[in-house]
C-alpha cells in the first residue's frame, strides 16, 4: 500500500474512532449533568414543597437510588444484549427524565422522574467507559477512557452555566406575559425548564446511537467475528484487526472469571483498594458542593443569583483541573497525583471549615479555597480512583470487580446526598467540612500504605504483585 493510501485510510481510521468516542462521552456529558442539575432545581423545589431537610435529602438521593438500579441490572444485560443497546436504554432513559420531570404534577412524580434519570446515569456509568475501552486501540485505550471522567465534568459546568442562565432568563421575564405554560417552566417554576433542559443531549446522545456500531469485542465474544472484524478494521486497519480478533478469541477461551475469584484471598488486597477508593471519592466532599453549592454559598451570605455564578467557577475549576490527570497521569504516575491531591484537598476543605467557623465567609476566601478542593480532586481522588481500578484486578474478573466499584461509588453517593442537609442543619457547614477533610485524609493514608504505584507497567506486572495470582 502507498504511503498516500496509507494515511488516507489512517485518517479514516481516526475519524472513525474519533466519532464514536464523541458518541459514547455523550453519556458521561449526561451522567454529569443529570447530577449537578440538581444544585440549582434544590433552592426552588425545597421552597415550592416545603422540604425538611430529610426530605430535601431523599429528593437529591433519590436519583442515586436509580443509580444502583441501574449499576446492579446494566452489566449483566450488556453481557447478553450487548453494549450499544444498554447506552441507547441510557439515553431513553434519560430523556424520559428530563420530560417527566419537567412537566410532573406533584413531588412524587417529580422523584420518580429522578430515579428514571439516576438509572439512565447508572447504566451509562458502567456501560459507556467499557464500550469505550473495547472500541479503542490499546496505544490510545487509556487517554479515550479519561475523556469519559472529562465529559462528566464538562456536563457538570454545562449544568451551572444553563442553570444560571435559565435563572436570569426568569428575573428578566417576570411579569411579562408569556402565556400559562411559558410561565410556569420559564419564571414561576424555573427549576422546570432547569430540568427538562436534558432532553437536549438526551436525543442527541440517542440519534448518535444510532449510528455507532456494537462494540467488536462483545461481537467476538458473541462468535459474530466476522461482523467484529469489519469494525476492527475500521479502526485499526485489515492486518491489526484480524490479529485483535484471534487475540481476543483466544482470551474469551481461557477466560471463566467469576465472583468467587473476586473475592478469593489472592485479591484481598486489591478489592479493598478497588473498593475503598470509590468510598472515599464520594466522603471527600465533592458532592456536597455540587448538590448543595448555592445553598452553602447561600448561607454564607451570598444571593442565590451569585450563588449559582460562584457554581460556575467550581464547575470550570473542575473541568480544567481534569486535564492534568489526563496529562500527567502516566508521566508522573498514580500514587503521587493522588497523594499530593489527598493532602490538598485535606487542607482546603479544613480551611473551608475554618471560613464557616469564624464566621468569614463573605470574603474571597470561602470561594478559593473551595475551587482550591476541586482543583485537587480533580486531578487525583475524582479520575484516578477508575484509572487504577481497572488497573489492579486480573482481565478475567476485572469486569466484576469494576462493577462492585461502581456499585460502592454509588451507594456512598446515596449516603453522602442523604446525609449532608441533615449535617449543615445540625452540626452546620464548619464541622461538615472538617469531617470531610477527615475523609480526605484518610485517602491519604490508604493510597501511602496499600497502593502500588501502576505506572508503565503491563497487566500482567500489576498482577505480579499480588503475588503472581
Amino acid at each position: 500500500m502507498s504511503k498516500e493510501r496509507l494515511k488516507s485510510v489512517n485518517n479514516r481510521s481516526t475519524l472513525f474512532l474519533v466519532a464514536i468516542t464523541l458518541v459514547a462521552t455523550l453519556g458521561g456529558l449526561l451522567f454529569g449533568f443529570d447530577m449537578a442539575v440538581i444544585s440549582g432545581v434544590l433552592p426552588f423545589v425545597k421552597s415550592q414543597f416545603a422540604l425538611s431537610d430529610v426530605i430535601e435529602g431523599w429528593f437529591v438521593s433519590s436519583a442515586l437510588i436509580g443509580c444502583i438500579i441501574g449499576v446492579a441490572f446494566s452489566g449483566d444485560l450488556s453481557d447478553r444484549l450487548g453494549r450499544k443497546k444498554m447506552l441507547m436504554l441510557s439515553a431513553i432513559l434519560f430523556l424520559l427524565s428530563a420530560v417527566g420531570s419537567a412537566l410532573s404534577s406533584g413531588f412524587t412524580l417529580l422523584i420518580l422522574a429522578r430515579m428514571l434519570g439516576g438509572m439512565g446515569v447508572g447504566v451509562a456509568s458502567i456501560v459507556a467507559p467499557l464500550y469505550i475501552s473495547e472500541i479503542a486501540p490499546t496505544n490510545i485505550r487509556g487517554r479515550l477512557v479519561t475523556f469519559y471522567q472529562l465529559a462528566i465534568t464538562a456536563g457538570i459546568l454545562v449544568a451551572y452555566l444553563t442553570n444560571s442562565g435559565l435563572l436570569s432568563l426568569s428575573l428578566h421575564y417576570k411579569g411579562a406575559g408569556l402565556g400559562h405554560v411559558l410561565n410556569l417552566i420559564l419564571v414561576k417554576e424555573v427549576w422546570r425548564s432547569m430540568l427538562g433542559l436534558g432532553v437536549i443531549p438526551a436525543l442527541l446522545f440517542f440519534t448518535g446511537l444510532c449510528f455507532v456500531p456494537e462494540s467488536p469485542r462483545w461481537l467476538i465474544q458473541k462468535g459474530k467475528t466476522q461482523e467484529g472484524i469489519v469494525i476492527l478494521n475500521k479502526i485499526n486497519g485489515g492486518e491489526a484487526a484480524e490479529k485483535d480478533a484471534l487475540q481476543i478469541k483466544n482470551i474469551n477461551a481461557q477466560e471463566k472469571g467469576s465472583y468467587k475469584e473476586v473475592f478469593a484471598p489472592a485479591m484481598r488486597k486489591p478489592l479493598i483498594i478497588g473498593l475503598l477508593l470509590p468510598l472515599f471519592s464520594q466522603f471527600s466532599g465533592i458532592n456536597a458542593v455540587i448538590y448543595y453549592g448555592p445553598r452553602i454559598l447561600s448561607d454564607a451570605g451570598i444571593n442565590i443569583t451569585n450563588a449559582l455564578l460562584g457554581q460556575i467557577i467550581f464547575g470550570l475549576a473542575n473541568f480544567i483541573f481534569t486535564l492534568i490527570a489526563i496529562w500527567k497521569v502516566d508521566k508522573m504516575g498514580r500514587r503521587p497525583l493522588y497523594i499530593v491531591g489527598a493532602l490538598g484537598a485535606t487542607v482546603c476543605l479544613f480551611f473551608t471549615g475554618v471560613c464557616f467557623y469564624t464566621g468569614v465567609t463573605d470574603s474571597i476566601m470561602l470561594v478559593a479555597s473551595i475551587i482550591l478542593f476541586l482543583a485537587c480532586f480533580a486531578f487525583s481522588i475524582g479520575p484516578l480512583k477508575f484509572v487504577i481500578a481497572s488497573e489492579i484486578f486480573p482481565t478475567k474478573i476485572r469486569g466484576r470487580a469494576m462493577a462492585l466499584s461502581i456499585m460502592t461509588m454509588w451507594v456512598a453517593d446515596t449516603i453522602v446526598g442523604q446525609l449532608t442537609p441533615i449535617f449543615l442543619g445540625s452540626i452546620g457547614p464548619a464541622v461538615t467540612f472538617w469531617f470531610f477533610s477527615a475523609c480526605c485524609l484518610l485517602s491519604f493514608f490508604v493510597v501511602y500504605k496499600m497502593v502500588p504505584e501502576t505506572k508503565g507497567k503491563s497487566l500482567e506486572e500489576v498482577q505480579e504483585i499480588w503475588g503472581g495470582h
